[in-house]
């Protein structure tokens, strides 16, 4: 990359000035999709990312987190990979489902869910983590009627907050799980002969490039597990204690340093050993395990100057990359790392705004980059584009066309 501002996206090589992903350069890639504006996925990166984390965490189950990419390609390669998946939706459940992994490493997460997902995660033998007591009544309803055993597990909305995450999910009031100070009256209720409790789901947060902070919730998860063990004296099948791994988006994020994260798990875990006896615990990661593998291609179609500024305009926007336009929850835009994919060695540079098809100036792919001088017809890629990309972004904005995704 011609520009210093990001950290440097070496999970993709060149070749005579070309983007390689999976060993196709941007040309070849832009053929075998059939157009452009596309999301390619490298499934070798996606490989690499899974064996990094064994490495550092060899006595915790990874698990899938579907939102983040929930194209069936991608989840069936993962599934092959890691231990398990979770869904966040019936749609999910189905994809999770078609994978063939079996049912009891699926877990169904998300404080909405219909009594129909209810239903299906009960018939198919998923376990489902309770957001609510109500969820849970309705649970034990739906089990009683279908003579059915509903696997379950509590989320719980712990006491203290993930600090520095990119969204807390966890702490304070929340609409997510059920707050520790109420556990009480669930605990009488899971006493019932159609739950099978599996465990606890704790998840603070997500987008976390704090080593320190992850280090911080992973001791507060285990003190407040500790502390309920003692107090309801139960026992876990398994312990999610979610993910919130981040990757560098944006200008000064730098890559987040598993070692110490490892280093202190493994600790914790031989601290409490007869908590974790016969308890898998799980690590439950979507971002960190896609998002540096997709890349976003669209081509320049227009070059023009308003008053001194450089506007590179394509057939790609906020429509089909929401998170890279600056529009999904972003307080002030900051740009996604881009690259000019067919100048990847040019040392000729300027200074541009990359900007997509729609009459909204919230369509913004670059603001105020240096990059490789441009012309129309070339590639612009989008980097660190495999996780909320294509279903995070509204694609019938103003009626373009869809992009394509494609998993290499």
């Amino acid at each position: 990359m011609s520009h210093k501002t990001h950290a440097d996206m070496n999970q993709f090589e060149s070749r005579d000035g070309r983007l390689v992903i999976a060993g196709y350069s941007v040309e070849e890639v832009v053929a075998i999709a059939g157009q452009t504006p596309c999301y390619v996925y490298d499934r070798s990166v996606i490989k690499r990312n899974v064996e990094k984390l064994r490495s550092f965490f060899p006595k915790v189950s990874l698990h899938y987190a579907i939102k983040a990419n929930p194209m069936p390609a991608v989840v069936n390669y993962l599934s092959h990979q890691v231990d398990g998946l979770d869904v966040a939706s019936g749609k999910e459940l189905h994809t999770a489902i078609s994978t063939g992994i079996s049912p009891s490493n699926i877990s169904f997460a998300g404080p909405g869910k219909s009594e129909q997902e209810l239903t299906m995660a009960i018939f198919s033998g998923i376990t489902i983590n309770i957001e609510s007591i109500t969820e849970l009544k309705r649970i034990i309803t739906i089990a009683d009627c279908h003579d059915r055993v509903a696997n379950i597990a509590l989320r719980l909305n712990p006491d203290f907050e993930l600090k520095s995450s990119g969204m807390k999910m966890g702490g304070g009031p929340q609409q997510f799980g059920i707050d520790v100070e109420q556990l009480d009256h669930v605990f009488e209720l899971l006493d019932h002969p159609k739950l099978k409790f599996m465990g606890l789901h704790i998840f603070t947060g997500s987008q976390n490039l704090n080593s320190r902070a992850i280090i911080t919730a992973h001791n507060s998860i285990f003190a407040l597990v500790d502390r309920l063990y003692k107090e309801y004296s139960f026992t876990l099948k398994h312990l999610n204690i979610g993910g919130g791994f981040g990757i560098p988006y944006f200008p000064g994020d730098q890559l987040l340093e598993l070692a110490p994260i490892a280093d202190n798990l493994n600790k914790l875990i031989d601290e409490h050993q007869s908590l974790l006896n016969n308890c898998e615990l799980i690590l439950e990661l979507g971002r960190y395990l896609v998002g540096n593998a997709g890349v976003y291609l669209c081509q320049v179609t227009d070059k023009k100057v308003s008053r001194g500024q450089i506007y590179l305009i394509t057939n790609g926007g906020l429509h089909h990359h929401l998170a890279a336009s600056g529009n999904f929850g972003q307080v002030i835009r900051k740009n996604y790392p881009v690259a000019i994919a067919n100048r990847m060695q040019q040392s000729d540079t300027e200074l541009v705004n990359i900007v997509g098809p729609l009459c909204t100036p919230l369509d913004i792919l670059a603001n105020k980059m240096e990059l490789p001088k441009a012309e129309i017809g070339d590639w612009v890629a989008v980097y660190q584009s495999g996780a909320y990309g294509f279903t995070a972004s509204p694609r019938d904005f103003l009626s373009h066309p869809h992009p394509v995704e494609l998993l290499l």
